[in-house]
């Protein structure tokens, strides 16, 4: 079974496009450490808020992308852009349209 990760961020007000973007630049990326589906959202209802769906093979490989300097870069270059509020969700993923089997 996959890990999942679904994770709120509030950014400053007026620089969620600019996290947004900072966001995807790396994500061509992720596909080769283990990453099925990276997926960035903003709330339609929340000027500021980002939403950020992950699917990985497991959980290790998302904490070791964490650690891959491109990933690091977009960290910091996003973090000053941040007010510091932040949800996480882990889950177990087990299917779904367009999720791998196994």
């Amino acid at each position: 079974m996959r890990y999942g990760y679904i994770g709120s961020m509030r950014t400053r007000p007026g620089r969620r496009d600019e996290v947004v973007g900072i966001l995807l630049l790396g994500a061509d990326g992720l596909g080769a450490v283990g990453c099925e589906l990276y997926a960035v959202g903003t709330d339609p209802e929340d000027v500021d808020l980002i939403w950020v769906t992950e699917i990985w093979d497991t959980a290790e490989h998302h904490e070791e992308s964490l650690e891959l300097p491109d990933v690091k870069a977009a960290i910091a270059a996003a973090m000053p852009m941040l007010t510091g509020e932040f949800t996480r969700q882990e889950l177990t993923v087990v299917g779904g349209l367009g999720v791998r089997a196994g």
